[in-house]
């Protein structure tokens, strides 16, 4: 196997390891809590069950289920863009690691849309009697991933033109 596909693949299997800790963690969730049953961690986090049909703090959850299509369309176009980025830099370490977290993550989404026509939610934190939106292993993998593309794009040398 050549170098370079050897190094995509490596990449790949970290974006297949967040997407199957995603979709374990969503089994497990779905095993033991009803929709909206709620077991406290901490002080400071608890875990849900709880559906989400929209996107981050549950934009356009309300919009009719046409979302559902449209947030697959775009997390599938966004995946095959990112598979282009991963090939171009697979033999950087600090970018693919972030491109690998965002695909892992966004289709761990995916895989909830096309089977539940929502996302599955179920890490609450809290703190005095305000709720961050429920999130999940995807979501904060593509959090992560985005955090370090950020940390990427500042690292890298101004152009002078």
């Amino acid at each position: 196997m050549p170098k370079s596909a050897a190094t995509l693949g490596r990449w790949l299997a970290l974006a297949l390891l967040v997407l199957v800790l995603d979709q374990i963690s969503k089994i497990w969730v779905l095993a033991n809590f009803r929709l909206m049953d709620r077991q406290t961690v901490s002080s400071f986090f608890n875990l849900v069950l709880v559906f989400n049909p929209g996107a981050s703090f549950s934009f356009l959850a309300d919009a009719g289920g046409w979302q559902k299509w449209f947030f697959v369309v775009l997390a599938l176009g966004v995946s095959f863009w990112l598979l282009g980025l991963l090939r171009k830099h697979a033999h950087e370490r600090l970018l693919p690691t972030a491109l690998s977290l965002i695909l892992g993550g966004a289709l761990g989404n995916v895989v909830d849309r096309l089977r539940f026509d929502a996302v599955v939610d179920f890490l609450d934190f809290h703190l005095a009697g305000y709720h961050w939106p429920a999130f999940n292993v995807a979501d904060s993998a593509i959090t992560v991933g985005v955090a370090l593309m950020l940390w990427h794009q500042f690292r890298q040398p101004k152009e002078i033109s």
